[in-house]
């Protein structure tokens, strides 16, 4: 594992939900940063949400020690606390109903695999810079639509 953690906040949303939506993340390592976004014509905000947390994870090329700052409750609270329990349910809920997303859930579980993950929750729209930056690429990507950039 690498001494300095690598820093990732992530965003997503749609509107109207469900709806068109977008997500974003900023990873950064020492004075490094990369910006990652994307467009899904038809999703919800939950399902952006992971798609960014997952796309963040995937983009790392070796295993890391990281610090994920996200304000989805969803996400934070999925990770932390609730997937263990669909894993040994068989995926299922404790309404014992399939749970939501799950394949996005086992694809965050496999990107998360590789590393040491500090999950952190950030209030959202609470003047935290990075998530804000995070907020306005992830509007971006949605009001720009499956061509890109406005």
């Amino acid at each position: 594992m690498a001494s300095e953690a690598v820093e990732i906040w992530t965003d997503g949303g749609c509107k109207p939900n469900p709806g068109p939506g977008g997500w974003a993340a900023i990873l950064r390592y020492g004075s490094t940063e990369r910006e990652l976004s994307g467009y899904d014509a038809a999703t919800t905000n939950n399902r952006m949400e992971l798609t960014a947390a997952i796309s963040a994870l995937e983009a790392l090329k070796r295993p890391c020690s990281v610090v994920l700052h996200t304000d989805s409750e969803y996400v934070r609270n999925g990770i932390s606390r609730w997937v263990n329990g669909w894993v040994r349910n068989n995926w299922r809920n404790s309404a014992k109903d399939p749970v939501a997303n799950m394949a996005l859930w086992q694809r965050l579980l496999a990107a998360a695999a590789p590393h040491d993950i500090d999950w952190r929750w950030v209030r959202g729209h609470a003047g935290d810079p990075m998530n804000e930056r995070a907020d306005r690429l992830a509007t971006a990507a949605r009001e720009a639509g499956p061509g890109g950039a406005p």
